[in-house]
């Protein structure tokens, strides 16, 4: 008890440095206080040795005389003899790629003979990890490299009583620390150490991990019970540690306390001080905004300053309250708002007009259409270079082409209880065995093969292979779907009815077993039309309030699972026309109508507003989709039922939320909403009811206005303590933001770009297509490997941080690998749009490319090597009378010059918005755009001197040598920041002090993309 007080004082302590409310979502969000993405594996040894996270990388308990316990303090325990033969052995590859490395456990020494460790990790004999609790020494954990030897020793902890034991290597800050019971008792500096050496870079990499026992020493093996170990990949810090003893002894109150705390371990700047532009700043202008009745008035986020000395600084960034409600709005009137503007005490107004409806609330027409895929060809640059466009694309095609399909099938023919064809392998990570979410990488799949085949217009050797493989996964879902809720044998009891499915056999109520000797597989009582990787328990025990979780009580996204099967079934039905694939649809969406439409709405909004349990991805946009496909309202009707009230509304009575411009989101799961958004927007389309267009709308706004950093990712928080989530409050990106380990989840920028491209098509405001090439560029481009199809889940964007890459073989998916195969299939689905009335197009994005716009009997072929060179040609191929439309991005205010056929056009184009030039072409023609690049600055909202630097379209990031604990300081020319930099603009690559500067999308090594600046 002598150290339960202080660590409940640093308890208390970060308690109070947050004053945020989040909304808290059920289900096991945050373990501990620290971020679930930040762990690798727990193991809680109650009684097996699997592992507890998400990633599957369960143990094997070694030998025959080891028992699970019973302890009054953890109920139930492992016990290990100390015979040299019981111990544990881990996945070797689970440390793979990984920057820095905590270990954590609890464990009751019976005897300290023989020194055996707590572990013992490495990759030979020559480099491993290992933890000693009671060795000759004392407590001895030692890192040991082919090069050197860190030794971090204490006193021995104590015997027959249970210890908490900590062992951290920090990569960035060079230091190898221990702690016993939440307390420091060793810190080791300048420890030139990197993961790489310890362990096999490599994911399979057949290294040896084990848990209580030597690697050299047959002998030497724990005499102890074991409980609760677990590995992170991020260094803990004292907080963290001490939360995670505190709250093993005291769940309940570490429950209570853990509530709106985060942990500011970034560095520190004086509020009081002007950073960057601010420092010359003398005034912010009193603004002027209009809203009606209801609605919260979309406030300006940068506004004309005035500065000193005639300086010409840019728009100012200011920070406006961001109310839960709109209250304010409710009656006609006036009022005012004052807002802050970062490191200075300016505090701007903002007059709201507040004024009666005199109309109905209506939203846009959707005007503009998208290319099919096999219309637009991504094609080599201007000096017959291949783009990056091109090479990720290949990557993804040449691996998709390298599959077997039996692989993503090997899930749902297990559920079924159906025979695996001959050299069938299941998938591994989140599709395998025990997985409740397996069956996801399916869905990913079959989009990915539908746009790869529809793009693979330029080889039909390519389009037949994978047409063979379209082909067959629909034939045998098909044949899997039309078992479900039909006799095993003619003349046998079934259950038809989705309603009327019972427990699974022998079994007196729902569970979500997966093992090979749990699963049911009586599809004959699952009702007619389910389909899915596992039984229908999951999808009935949300119903009834089951949370996220790993046990056989809990759930993990059932419905986000079958939006991905749904999705890609419907777009191999629109590739191919294969009617199967649209029958499997309509069967399940008939099965989820009966289910849902009989639920309360009460139970609805409970269900959808749980944490991973009940995400849902996109499945209102895809039953909306099914409705147009089928001309079969009901199916719209059940996409309504997806509505995630809340969020969208506000309440059952629809008194604010999105819809009436209201933050609902701040500090939920990001990836669990966004595609819920983009479902809205496909509800507006045929529904034409304009409170679903306002929530797409409203959200986008905040979303890139007030969450997002500059690679165009808008999840990553500190605050509340997932980095999947979006920050406690709006705008607080630096304050709550930056989590450790990395933000930005991949998928959530997939989704946002789809929500994007899909706005424009009612709404032509080139800020959607300008955050399109934002987050095209700087994260999906950025986020595949060198030289294979692996690509990133989360991105961190740290000083000195590194991407992880996963998944080369296609053999192992989580959620970003899975969008990471649509993203690359359909890189060129948002360079051309073309109006409904194919009076108009649309050039968005200046990517080497061909379109052929067969409707106008039109060619377009786009010449460049942007963003290398700041140019683009378009040639005209055919003939005809239309408006050609040219994006105008938002930071070419050094100008933007054409010229048609060689002779300069006279135009007006201001940065931000489209140039028409509209004429009746002529076969032959061309046009030629130029805007000149410039360098700029992207500040941290509520930071401004730490910022990105980008030069044109591209984020620039410093190539870094090692890890690093502080932001990377530049100090750069306050008029002119250019004359602080060199380099080649045509090889995107510059130098600021000595440090060399490439595209972010180019870069593989440890990077700083936010760096602290000073102007001079």
């Amino acid at each position: 008890m002598k150290m339960l007080k202080p660590i409940v004082g640093i308890i208390l302590g970060l308690c109070a440095w947050s004053t945020s409310t989040v909304f808290a979502q059920s289900g096991d969000q945050i373990l501990d206080g620290i971020g679930e993405t930040g762990l690798i594996a727990r193991y809680t040894f109650e009684e097996n040795a699997k592992d507890w996270s998400r990633n599957n990388l369960h143990g094997t308990i070694e030998g025959s005389e080891y028992n699970f316990v019973d302890d009054k303090v953890f109920d139930k325990v492992l016990s290990l003899p100390g015979d040299g033969k019981a111990f544990i052995t881990i996945p070797g590859e689970m440390l793979a790629g990984e920057e820095s490395l905590s270990i954590s456990g609890w464990v009751y020494l019976r005897s300290s003979e023989g020194g055996a460790p707590l572990f013992d990790f490495g990759k030979n004999g020559k480099s491993s990890f290992i933890a000693t609790p009671a060795a000759t020494d004392g407590f001895v954990a030692q890192v040991c490299t082919e090069n050197n030897t860190y030794t971090a020793s204490a006193e021995a902890i104590a015997l027959n009583e249970w210890n908490h034991v900590v062992v951290v290597i920090n990569v960035p800050t060079k230091s190898f620390s221990t702690y016993v019971n939440g307390t420091l008792v060793r810190e080791v500096k300048d420890v030139d150490v990197e993961l790489k050496q310890l362990f096999d870079s490599r994911k399979g990499a057949a290294e040896q991990f084990v848990i209580g026992k030597s690697l050299t020493s047959d002998a030497a093996s724990l005499d102890a019970k074991l409980h609760d170990f677990r590995i992170y990949r991020i260094p803990l810090n004292i907080r963290q540690i001490g939360w995670i003893h505190f709250s093993a002894r005291h769940p309940e109150e570490a429950e209570e306390l853990l509530r709106n705390r985060q942990d500011p371990d970034l560095p520190e700047f004086s509020e009081s001080t002007p950073q960057l532009y601010n420092e010359y700043l003398t005034s912010v202008p009193t603004v002027e905004v209009e809203t009606e009745v209801g609605f919260l008035p979309r406030l300006p986020r940068f506004v004309k300053g005035v500065y000193s000395n005639n300086f010409q600084g840019p728009d100012v960034r200011v920070l406006w309250p961001a109310p839960e409600d709109n209250k304010e709005v409710l009656s006609a009137g006036k009022y005012a708002v004052t807002g802050r503007v970062a490191g200075t005490d300016i505090q701007p107004k903002a007059i709201v007009t507040v004024v009666e409806h005199d109309h109905d609330h209506t939203a846009p027409h959707r005007t503009l259409e998208a290319f099919d895929l096999n219309e637009v060809e991504l094609t080599e640059d201007v000096h017959d270079h291949e783009t990056k466009f091109v090479e990720n694309r290949d990557k993804f095609v040449d691996g998709l082409l390298e599959t077997n399909p039996d692989a993503f099938l090997y899930m749902f023919r297990n559920a079924f209880g159906q025979e695996q064809p001959a050299g069938a392998e299941p998938l591994g990570v989140w599709d395998s065995q025990e997985t409740k979410l397996r069956g996801h990488a399916t869905g990913h799949y079959l989009s990915a093969l539908a746009q790869a085949y529809s793009s693979a217009a330029y080889d039909p050797a390519i389009q037949a292979k994978l047409a063979g493989k379209m082909e067959y996964m629909v034939n045998t879902l098909y044949e899997l779907s039309q078992l479900s809720g039909t006799p095993k044998t003619t003349g046998e009891e079934s259950v038809a009815d989705p309603l009327a499915v019972p427990p699974g056999p022998g079994k007196a109520g729902f569970d979500s077993d997966l093992t090979e000797t749990g699963i049911r597989t009586d599809y004959w009582n699952w009702g007619k039309g389910f389909i899915s990787a596992y039984p229908p328990d999951q999808f009935i025990m949300l119903e009834h309030g089951a949370k996220y979780g790993t046990d056989n009580d809990k759930v993990w996204a059932p419905y986000y699972t079958l939006h991905k099967i749904l999705a890609g079934l419907m777009d191999i039905y629109e590739v191919s026309g294969n009617e199967k694939a649209l029958d499997i649809v309509e069967g399940m969406g008939d099965w989820v109508h009966a289910r849902l439409s009989v639920l309360p709405t009460e139970t609805l909004i409970s269900i959808w507003n749980t944490y991973i349990a009940g995400e849902f991805g996109g499945m209102n946009e895809a039953l909306a989709r099914l409705s147009r496909l089928t001309d079969d309202k009901n199916y719209l009707e059940t996409a309504k039922l997806f509505d995630n009230i809340r969020v969208f509304f506000g309440d059952a009575d629809h008194s604010h939320g999105l819809a009436k411009n209201v933050d609902m989101f701040r500090g939920l799961h990001a990836n669990q909403h966004i595609p819920q958004i983009m479902g809205a927007l496909e509800i507006y389309r045929d529904s034409q009811e304009p409170e679903y267009f306002d929530i797409a709308d409203n959200f986008w706004n905040k979303a890139t206005g007030d969450y997002m950093y500059s690679i165009g990712g808008v999840a990553g928080a500190r605050n509340p303590a997932n980095a999947e989530c979006f920050t406690a409050e709006p705008a607080t990106l630096y304050e709550n933001g930056f989590a450790v380990g990395g933000q930005n989840e991949t998928c959530a920028t997939y989704n946002m770009l789809k929500l994007s491209r899909n706005l424009f098509l009612y709404n032509q405001q080139a800020e959607l297509m300008d955050y399109y090439e934002r987050g095209l560029y700087n994260h999906i481009l950025a986020s595949v490997a060198e030289d294979s199809p692996a690509n990133t889940y989360h991105v961190p964007l740290r000083a000195g941080s590194v991407k992880q890459f996963s998944n080369a073989h296609m053999d192992g998916f989580t959620c970003c690998n899975g969008t990471a195969l649509e993203s690359n299939t359909k890189l060129q689905n948002s360079i051309y749009f073309k109006s409904a009335d194919n009076d108009a197009l649309y050039v968005n994005l200046y990517v080497p490319s061909t379109l052929k716009w067969t409707d106008k009997n039109v060619t377009v072929t786009q010449t460049t090597a942007y963003p290398k060179e700041d140019n683009t040609t378009l040639t005209i191929n055919g003939s005809g009378k239309f408006d050609l439309n040219v994006r105008v991005p938002h930071w070419a205010t050094d100008g933007f010059y054409v010229t048609v056929n060689g002779k300069k056009e006279e135009v007006k184009a201001e940065p931000g918005t489209y140039l028409a030039i509209s004429r009746k072409w002529k076969d032959g023609d061309k046009v030629e755009l130029r805007m000149p690049f410039r360098f700029y600055l992207e500040p941290v909202m509520d930071q401004q001197n730490v910022a990105s630097l980008f030069y044109g379209p591209v984020l620039l990031a410093a190539q870094e040598e090692g890890p690093r604990k502080e932001w990377r300081k530049v100090t750069l020319d306050a008029e002119d920041i250019s004359k602080s930099i060199s380099g080649d603009p045509e090889k995107l690559e510059f130098e600021i002090d000595g440090v060399v500067y490439k595209p972010f999308y180019e870069t593989y090594g440890r990077h700083s993309v936010y760096l602290d600046v000073i102007l001079k």
